[in-house]
């Protein structure tokens, strides 16, 4: 825009606010609506004015020469949208305020662009869309796609920490509460998700009842993980009593592994 373009612009602006608010000073409004008809009403008004000069009207000079050559509106409305340059971390995600939404996993460490509007992100990786995704505001922190993960991943999908709280419920109460105990310690419960399928598993072959004993013993001696229930059911350690101190009270701690340990 030139210099005297710009200048005719800014006179067309001051000479509509004077004109518009010089008609509308005197007058009280009781609503935005009945405010917005009465500015509706001058500007038609001002536009439909004979100017001297020019001896035509503004709304005449616009069908004229702007209007013929104006191109259609876009059909969808013009949506907001915030652009930012993210890494894609070591779990295949990438984070947006707050909450991480998965990438193809091939793309690990690489940068990418992330575009998120009130209801979607979309992650552009040179350019080229790779992931859209719904844009959380509540819930659960993460949101992956399955197409995302690795092979070795993708099997694990349909777990939730319902799904292995309630089958190990179905073993007995000292199962199910270790369960919960692994879930428990990690920041995200996706991460126990290994170790609960690794003891879940352990537990098929042999009946509820010494299932329920090692959990009490994994409970109890405070060790959840995978490795460490193994080793409880491997060498017998459930039907082993708790270490007594010398003063007979529990040595609760997960370096404490019993004699049976070592036959």
């Amino acid at each position: 825009m030139t210099a005297l373009s710009k200048a005719a612009v800014e006179a067309g602006v001051r000479f509509a606010q004077s004109y518009i608010l010089g008609r509308l000073r005197n007058l009280t409004f009781f609503s935005l609506t009945e405010c917005n008809a009465a500015i509706a009403a001058a500007v038609e008004r001002m536009n439909s004015r004979e100017m001297r000069r020019l001896g035509v009207s503004r709304r005449q000079l616009f069908e004229a020469i702007e209007l013929p050559v104006m191109q259609k509106l876009p059909e969808q409305e013009y949506e907001y949208a915030e652009w930012r340059l993210a890494r894609v971390g070591i779990d295949y995600h990438v984070e947006v305020d707050g909450f991480f939404y998965s990438v193809p996993h091939a793309l690990l460490r690489e940068q990418v662009d992330t575009r998120a509007t009130t209801r979607t992100i979309e992650i552009f990786h040179r350019g080229t869309l790779v992931a859209a995704h719904a844009r959380r505001y509540g819930g659960q922190r993460h949101r992956t796609l399955s197409d995302h993960m690795p092979s070795a991943h993708r099997r694990y999908a349909d777990w939730s920490p319902e799904r292995f709280t309630r089958q190990a419920r179905d073993i007995g109460p000292n199962t199910e509460a270790l369960i919960l105990a692994v879930l428990a310690r990690r920041p995200h419960p996706e991460q126990g998700f290994r170790t609960c399928i690794g003891v879940l598993r352990l537990f098929r072959g042999i009946e509820a009842a010494r299932a329920e004993a090692v959990s009490n013993r994994a409970i109890e001696v405070g060790v959840l993980t995978y490795a460490s229930v193994a080793s409880i059911l491997k060498h017998r350690l459930d039907k082993s009593a708790s270490p007594q101190a010398a003063d007979g009270t529990p040595l609760l701690h997960a370096n404490i592994r019993g004699s049976g340990y070592f036959h």
